[in-house]
């Protein structure tokens, strides 16, 4: 079985839980980097989940800084589709979340 490099999603968060990915139902993934880049003079917060369950909640990203998170959450669909959602207190917070698919 062969591992896969993905970006499961890149760009500017929007302000409210927004989609950012769903896995195929056959796919089996593994999310092993967020980071949060804020771009703003203030600090805000960003918001993570996989099918509703928050696996980041209001965390603070600092202001005119990066807050990067290594971890290793599994998406096994199953047959059934997994969806990550997010968002952020401010657009001026991009996110990067990447990982393996198998």
């Amino acid at each position: 079985m062969a591992l896969t490099t993905k970006v499961f999603y890149r760009g500017a968060a929007a302000t409210s839980n927004t989609t950012l990915y769903t896995t195929a139902s056959t796919e089996t993934a593994v999310i092993t980097n967020i980071v949060a880049a804020n771009t703003a003079g203030t600090a805000g917060t960003v918001t993570i989940s996989i099918d509703g369950t928050a696996i980041l909640s209001a965390v603070s990203v600092a202001a005119n800084s990066t807050t990067a998170i290594d971890l290793k959450v599994p998406l096994i669909s199953s047959g059934v589709a997994k969806t990550i959602t997010g968002g952020a207190s401010a657009t001026t917070i991009n996110l990067f979340i990447s990982g393996v698919t198998l």
